[in-house]
């Protein structure tokens, strides 16, 4: 299948053009069946010429072209409808009946506080435009009306305030809320990616509109992404605040699959600048090696590092309720645990060579060894709780007696 995405180096289409030659090349693969031969990316500096062979040659168009920010309101009408005219004209005149998906705008509806939207009116006349083609030449056409975009690679200060507010919280800019409980409906990229990508299978989520609103049916003349969420200003922006405080709490926010707050943690991640990529960690060192908190999160305990020094024995206490997993990721040891009042001991030989998670028992004292004269032992260590100082939950008692 090849393929024509116009408006390539917008922000949907920037994301859209690297799936695609994911799947091209062999690398993404679970999208089924989809068969990727060719991209054609066009945009604002491309040729007529090059519109003239990819209109001839495409099996699929995507037309993401448009204008958001223009110096001018006539620009929007010329930016979003002037091009799909030029569009559909010239697959017309190569009697290209490939499916055509348009990337059109929630404002589109004319609605509540869209009612007077110059841009919304311009996309409105998009949209018609493409129906009337599909009804003149047979062609699929898939409207899609999107609401507020977020993600990777979407530009700050231009139309996202969620680009805006990952890029200023990030650079350690000002941000202005106006409104904390302004609530908006917010559609992630690599959501939006994954239906354009099924719209290539047929596979496309149809819809109608009640004002503003999105209801799912299977023979709406609209389409829509079926995963959006509604959030308020004040929400996005604690988020962010706690994405920006990690690397002094070490503390991962929730994040639970498909949450806004994962697909947000992934955006605010892009945005970050060079000096903040890596950060510092608290080593507390002594005589026997180190120990080192790398994460904690706030319902799943926390991942620690132990370097332990040759010939060197850490731990000998015990936990009431608080259990752990020692991996060893270098170096040669030995792990032993024994019950408390009990004199069986049990032993684990652990190496870097042979990578094995063993459980620190409630209830059973232990320790772990280096059993090397020369090479640092180095330990990656899970604990189903951050430690509190208030209650450590740790008992001082020697495995061997």
């Amino acid at each position: 299948m090849r393929i024509l995405v116009t408006g390539a180096k917008g922000f949907v289409g920037q994301n859209l053009c690297a799936q695609l030659k994911n799947i091209r090349d062999g690398k993404a693969k679970c999208y089924g069946d989809v068969v990727v031969e060719e991209v054609f990316e066009y945009d604002i500096d491309s040729t007529a010429e090059e519109l003239e062979r990819y209109c001839k040659e495409a099996d699929f168009v995507f037309n993401l072209a448009g204008v958001n920010r223009p110096q001018n309101n006539e620009e929007f009408m010329a930016g979003n409808f002037g091009f799909a005219s030029t569009l559909l004209e010239t697959l017309e005149k190569y009697h290209n009946t490939a499916p055509v998906m348009l990337s059109s705008s929630i404002q589109a509806t004319l609605a509540g506080r869209f009612g007077d939207s110059e841009y919304g009116r311009s996309k409105r006349a998009g949209e018609e435009l493409f129906f009337n083609y599909s009804t003149r030449t047979g062609a699929r056409v898939l409207v899609y009306r999107f609401p507020n975009l977020f993600g990777k690679w979407c530009r700050p200060n231009y139309n996202s305030a969620v680009a805006t507010f990952c890029n200023n919280i990030a650079n350690d800019l000002p941000i202005t809320v106006n409104d904390r409980s302004t609530e908006l409906e917010l559609l992630y990229i690599d959501d939006l990616v994954d239906e354009m990508i099924g719209a290539l299978k047929g596979e496309e989520h149809h819809c109608e509109f009640e004002g503003v609103e999105t209801v799912l049916c299977d023979e709406g003349r609209y389409c829509a992404v079926p995963t959006t969420h509604k959030i308020t200003l004040g929400e996005i922006v604690d988020l962010l605040e706690a994405f920006k405080a990690q690397p002094q709490t070490l503390v991962v926010p929730e994040i639970p699959d498909n949450s806004f707050a994962k697909k947000l943690y992934s955006t605010y991640l892009s945005y970050l600048p060079k000096e903040k990529v890596s950060f510092e960690l608290k080593m507390n060192c002594d005589a026997r090696g180190s120990f080192t908190e790398l994460l904690r999160s706030e319902k799943c305990g926390q991942v620690s590092v132990n370097i332990s020094k040759p010939g060197i024995t850490k731990g000998e206490h015990w936990h009431n309720t608080k259990w752990e997993f020692f991996i060893v990721v270098s170096g040669h040891g030995l792990i032993q645990q024994r019950r408390v009042g009990s004199d069986e001991v049990l032993n684990f030989e652990v190496s870097g060579e042979k990578i094995e998670a063993v459980h620190m028992l409630p209830g059973y004292t232990h320790n772990i060894i280096n059993l090397s004269d020369t090479e640092d032992l180095i330990t990656v260590m899970w604990a189903n709780e951050a430690f509190d100082p208030s209650k450590p939950d740790t008992y001082f008692e020697k495995v061997e007696k």
